[in-house]
């Protein structure tokens, strides 16, 4: 890996390859007999907690998106063993990574507006309410005149 292997989510978030650890396991994907043989899987390991290419918010968001693929140091384990081939792995992996960074690299949502119901959706439903009232109110016994 050289320095041009940076994979650049943002204008300033970027994973530089240092922070990237691969480690290649016997995959339990497709591939007949080649899997007991050959060591296809990566395991990527990505430490979001000691970044220096992610800012403190994208930081703390990406290990909650992570979920139980991070650990309680704040490294994320990505396993990916989806296609025979090592490189295609690696791709792969490095693809889900970039997407999870991408994810919590994007601006939160606008706080939500307060906003009443109208005067006439009050009273549509106050109507509605009576209503089912007096249908149950009907419904009780018959008084035997």
């Amino acid at each position: 890996m050289s320095a041009d292997d940076k994979i650049i989510i943002a204008h300033d978030v970027v994973i530089h390859p240092d922070d990237l650890e691969e480690n290649f396991i016997r995959s339990s994907g497709p591939g007949g007999q080649n899997v007991n043989k050959v060591a296809t899987a990566v395991q990527l390991r990505f430490d979001a907690a000691n970044a220096p290419g992610l800012p403190e918010r994208v930081r703390v968001r990406t290990i909650k998106l992570a979920g139980q693929k991070a650990t309680k140091e704040g490294v994320i384990v990505i396993e990916a063993g989806r296609y025979r081939t090592q490189e295609q792995n690696r791709a792969d992996a490095r693809a889900r990574l970039a997407a999870l960074v991408a994810k919590a690299a994007e601006p939160p949502p606008p706080p939500r507006k307060k906003t009443r119901p109208t005067k006439g959706s009050v009273e549509r439903r106050l109507k509605s309410k009576a209503g089912r009232s007096t249908v149950k109110k009907l419904r009780g016994r018959v008084d035997g005149d």
